[in-house]
């Protein structure tokens, strides 16, 4: 099976979104590649495989999955690529800053 998503988060699948990817890929039985559409693929199970691609915010990138839980290792990792980061912490770290001033 495969996804063509559009990377969402800011920094692209790098750093933090980078670190999540890898981990969620991770926690699946199934073999998962990530790449742009026109080029190679890397195995999603590599940190350093898959900040190497370089691939920027709003790109569109091709994860493929072989195995028994692929249809669910894509859709988590479709939605872990459409969330931007700032939604899922952003409120925190604005109360944070409030707080301190």
């Amino acid at each position: 099976m495969e996804r063509i998503v559009a990377v969402v988060p800011e920094a692209g699948l790098h750093a933090r979104p980078a670190s999540k990817f890898v981990q969620t890929a991770n926690r699946f039985d199934s073999e998962i590649t990530v790449g742009r559409t026109d080029g190679d693929a890397v195995s999603a199970n590599s940190m350093l495989a898959v900040t190497g691609l370089n691939i920027e915010h709003g790109e569109e990138i091709r994860i493929t999955a072989d195995g028994d839980d692929s249809e669910a290792a894509l859709d988590e990792l479709e939605t872990l690529l459409t969330t931007p980061v700032e939604d899922e912490d952003g409120d925190g770290d604005e109360n944070e800053e409030e707080a301190s001033e």
